[in-house]
């Protein structure tokens, strides 16, 4: 029986990565409680367990007094001389108690809080290993749905990919191989939960990392990456190497790479950018696959306005907008797209504005030096008219 303990405690250690000391000591545990419930909670009672056989010892500790006033903790010392006739008053001496004597229900007892011990190591466990690779792609096994969450197989453990973190319109069966970012371990007071994630922009960057080595090298970065997942994103990069085009090498020879992460990601279309410090060029490579005639910007608003020819316009909005509103949050600015025709006609009446603006104000100075003439004439006049009267006199 105590071989067949260690076996378990073994397998155990190696099936659920635990240290084979932590589940001893779980053993130990699981039996002291048991024995505590047998014989009382006053009771001191220790156990060990030995590595190696598998031999336990349960032994009930009193402390020697000469007069006992707690049964269940002290012994006299006459009493103690009895088993050692070298025991003095303060030593503890120990009873060992026969495992017979814990009884089924300390027996069943011990085996819940050895399964207890062993469930708290191991998420310990899994909270220590994959608390570390957050952020990461991890690969799994789909091994069915609950409530709409698919279970993953990781290995040592069971991930989440929750509703709300899949991609939408992709489904799996049991048995598909799955890559996802791991985005979360969750401690709860049931378990550990590692929670995965093919919807996170993340997700994106992380399978570009996988397939482009510069990107892995440190070469490329990836400036801002933001997604509508299933449908869009747009990634914007820069390299460190002149000699290196960022752009290029993200898409790959005849878009061998971009096409690898488009499959993994189901079809979703990918726009890679040219990050560059210029606000007009970022926002107008931020709004491919348009062309964009010009760009103006409003440097204390943080606000542009893009004008695009008639064609290109429904294409540069996006449909439902999504073209332009994903261009303004990977820029960060707040984005105006009117077509070249809109444009010209807001410009022709600015310009009629401007010039009516100006006609009134030189009419209005026509007027004012106008009259200024006619006070000017008036004041001549009347002082010429003073002159002559006193010329007569």
């Amino acid at each position: 029986m105590n071989r067949e303990l260690i076996a378990v405690i073994d397998q155990i250690g190696r099936e659920k990565g635990i240290d084979k000391a932590r589940v001893l000591g779980a053993v130990e545990a699981a039996l002291q409680t048991a024995a505590k419930k047998r014989f009382g909670q006053g009771e001191n009672i220790q156990v060990q367990v030995d590595p190696k056989t598998g031999e336990i010892s349960v032994v009930s500790l009193k402390t020697i007094v000469d007069t006992v006033t707690n049964p269940k903790a002290e012994l006299s010392l006459q009493e103690a001389r009895r088993v050692d006739s070298e025991a003095e008053v303060g030593d503890e001496i120990g009873t060992v108690i026969e495992m017979d004597e814990l009884g089924r229900i300390a027996a069943q007892a011990a085996k819940q809080v050895i399964c207890q011990k062993v469930r708290e190591a191991e998420w310990e466990a899994v909270q220590r290993e994959y608390s570390t690779r957050q952020g990461d792609l991890i690969n799994g096994i789909i091994l069915g749905q609950e409530r709409r969450n698919y279970l993953v197989d990781l290995g040592k453990t069971e991930a989440v990919l929750p509703v709300q973190e899949q991609i939408p319109r992709e489904s799996y069966r049991r048995g598909d191989r799955i890559k996802a970012l791991l985005l979360e371990v969750r401690r709860t007071p049931k378990d550990v939960q590692v929670i995965l994630s093919r919807t996170h922009p993340q997700f994106v960057s992380k399978l570009f990392e996988l397939e482009v080595p510069e990107v892995t090298e440190k070469i490329i970065e990836i400036k801002g990456i933001v997604r509508e997942p299933g449908d869009r994103t747009k990634i914007a990069v820069s390299s460190r190497d002149k000699a290196v085009d960022p752009v290029g090498a993200c898409v790959g020879i005849k878009g061998s790479r971009v096409q690898a992460v488009v499959r993994e990601l189901r079809g979703e279309k990918i726009d890679i950018i040219a990050w560059t410090s210029d606000p007009r060029v970022f926002i107008a490579e931020a709004l491919n696959p348009a062309s964009i005639e010009k760009v103006g910007v409003d440097d204390e608003k943080k606000s542009a306005l893009v004008v695009v020819a008639d064609s290109q316009l429904s294409l540069a909005i996006g449909k439902n907008g999504q073209n332009v509103r994903l261009a303004a949050k990977l820029t960060g600015w707040k984005i105006d797209i009117i077509s070249a025709t809109e444009y010209e006609k807001e410009k022709a009446e600015r310009d009629k504005e401007i010039k009516a603006a100006l006609a009134e104000e030189t009419e209005a100075q026509r007027e004012e030096d106008a009259a200024k003439a006619q006070r000017q004439a008036a004041a001549a006049l009347e002082a010429s008219g003073g002159a002559a009267g006193e010329g007569a006199a």
